[in-house]
């Protein structure tokens, strides 16, 4: 019974992990001011019929503060990558020269700011909800365990425990607001 419940605290400790892992990933996607070429990791091209990361199909740089340069591997994508850039939703208007796609990151108004720390806080919300997800069945497998035998004592440490463990992925992902939110706010 004990590997049990063990595994199961151990399960739930992964899938705090991965929600915090998610999170950083999604912040990191937010831009702050300065360009950076993952804000672009999440935007997906069609490649030969088959959805693919558009950093498969082309070369993702910095050209300069306010430049992403994408070199695409085949020119052919070239309109494929356009085309996935503008149904992203990310607001940029990609410029074809037949080379390469340029994109131009304006500078962020106070407004834009607030609205991407809000995004920021959503994102950091749902992370806190996946590890209360996880918390929620880690306790269940106590209980569980507890009304099948095994000793109650024993069920309150492994409940402090998952219940420490969950604060500590809680304030975490907090931090990694915080550190976001004053990269965005910072002008």
């Amino acid at each position: 019974m004990e590997t049990d419940l063990s595994l199961y605290i151990e399960m739930a400790e992964e899938a705090m992990e991965y929600a915090l892992e998610h999170l950083k990933i999604e912040l990191e996607k937010l831009r702050t001011g300065k360009v950076a070429p993952s804000t672009f990791s999440g935007v997906t091209v069609t490649y030969y019929g088959v959805p693919t990361q558009l950093n498969q199909v082309a070369t993702i740089s910095a050209a300069d503060a306010r430049t992403i340069i994408i070199q695409p591997w085949e020119k052919k994508m070239l309109s494929a990558i356009e085309k996935a850039i503008f149904e992203s939703g990310m607001g940029y208007t990609p410029q074809n020269d037949g080379q390469l796609i340029r994109i131009n990151i304006p500078p962020l108004t106070e407004e834009r700011r607030k609205l991407l720390v809000k995004q920021a806080k959503n994102v950091s919300e749902e992370t806190k909800i996946g590890i209360r997800k996880a918390r929620r069945e880690a306790m269940e497998a106590v209980k569980k365990e507890v009304k099948a035998g095994y000793p109650e004592d024993a069920g309150k440490k492994k409940e402090a425990e998952v219940q420490s463990m969950t604060e500590k992925f809680e304030q975490k992902a907090e931090k990694l607001f915080e550190l976001k939110e004053k990269d965005i706010m910072t002008v």
